[in-house]
């Protein structure tokens, strides 16, 4: 298949496919990878499996992740800058140094992650079990989507490390 471009003075020229003359493409054993020898990726309509290919986690999972590097002292609190909006950051400030995750024991790992996202698809209430060792431990963080649609953390607690300190109203 040839199509046409253009050249830096403007001429056309036919576009050729990639590995020689105009209309060929470079082929190996049937159904292999023309250069490698490997399975070729069928057409989702063809009904052959695809090769596992890693597919990117949602946005509640890599926030876990960050926050659980930044909670166990594996990234600094600054790592979380231009990912957080409101309080979060604060938050982190002053939860990360006194964090039962900075252990010498176990590394933490993230267990679970789960989230409730609100009707508008503009924030999600989350929470994650992190296990460090034998023991498990809960977080919970909130995220909300900006004007660039991009997630940002506006909130976030550790088995009740970093909950809003706020005056209880009391019914008049």
């Amino acid at each position: 298949m040839t199509s046409t471009i253009l050249t830096a003075t403007g001429t056309p020229r036919p576009r050729r496919a990639p590995g020689g003359p105009a209309g060929t493409r470079p082929r190996g054993p049937a159904g292999t990878h023309p250069r490698e020898g490997h399975p070729r990726e069928a057409h989702p309509r063809e009904g052959h499996p695809r090769p596992d290919r890693p597919r990117a986690l949602p946005p509640h999972t890599v926030f876990a992740e960050r926050l659980l590097a930044v909670l166990s002292g594996e990234r600094p609190v600054h790592w979380m800058l231009g990912h957080t909006v409101g309080e979060a950051y604060e938050q982190l400030v002053r939860i990360a140094p006194e964090t039962p995750l900075r252990s010498l024991g176990p590394r933490p790992v993230l267990r679970r992650c789960s989230v409730q996202v609100d009707d508008g698809r503009t924030a999600v209430e989350a929470f994650a079990t992190i296990a460090v060792g034998a023991r498990v431990r809960a977080m919970a963080f909130r995220l909300e989507r900006g004007g660039d649609q991009r997630w940002r953390c506006a909130a976030v607690e550790l088995d009740g490390l970093g909950a809003a300190t706020r005056p209880v109203p009391r019914p008049a």
